[in-house]
């Protein structure tokens, strides 16, 4: 689904990632880890096509996503590629249900959208919340609502950057149970940023950074 060739990033002086070559297939979970300021947040960017890379090509299907123009992109990141964050950037006047809506507001919205929306609610546990904003939520709500938002469109891939860092490590680990099981019946391309080598020992494939540099292992 994802192949990545000679890949590298910088920011003026700064090379933060260096000539990175990887592929991921559809259904697989990865983890990328790696002390601060070792890329892996720029990673995910650019392969969430959220940033260009200097040198290389991305492949995503077999389509490279930096050769279209900016609204192509536009409407074919919204259509593939799902996002969560450490902060979950929720709307604050705007319900839940209307947050997690956002996403299909960009293009054609689909007519089912509602009835999706108020489907990944429930399979989060969120159905009694849909009413409410995002500041009578907890941490560990908002989040949830994030991953429904990111889930709307049915993208293939779902890239999450650091999802549980700002959590208690109870309301962590049920993010985290949340994540695999929502991967397993969507069946999408998971890969997640984190600093929690216990998480990360949990996904198919452990990417390590150091320097822009990455290793490889398979948990499996």
């Amino acid at each position: 689904m994802i192949k990545i060739s000679n890949l590298s990033k910088d920011y003026g002086s700064v090379q933060v990632l260096r000539n990175i070559s990887l592929s991921f297939t559809d259904g697989t979970s990865v983890a990328i880890t790696g002390p601060s300021g070792s890329g892996k947040s720029t990673l995910l960017h650019v392969i969430g096509t959220l940033e260009k890379p200097n040198s290389g090509r991305v492949e995503i299907n077999n389509t490279d996503p930096f050769t279209l123009s900016e609204p192509e992109l536009a409407r074919y990141r919204n259509s593939v590629i799902g996002f969560v964050f450490q902060d979950h950037h929720l709307l604050p006047q705007y319900s839940v249900l209307e947050n997690v809506l956002v996403p299909t507001f960009a293009f054609t919205q689909q007519p089912d959208a509602t009835q999706r929306a108020q489907e990944i609610l429930r399979r989060v546990g969120l159905s009694h919340r849909i009413s409410h904003r995002p500041g009578e939520l907890s941490g560990g709500e908002r989040q949830r609502v994030a991953i429904a938002r990111a889930l709307i469109n049915q993208p293939s891939i779902l890239l999450c950057d650091e999802p549980t860092g700002n959590l208690d490590n109870a309301t962590s680990d049920t993010i985290a149970d949340l994540l695999f099981e929502l991967h397993r019946t969507e069946q999408n391309l998971l890969i997640v940023v984190t600093h929690n080598l216990e998480l990360a020992s949990r996904f198919q494939q452990h990417i390590q950074l150091t320097d822009g540099i990455c290793s490889i292992d398979n948990n499996s």
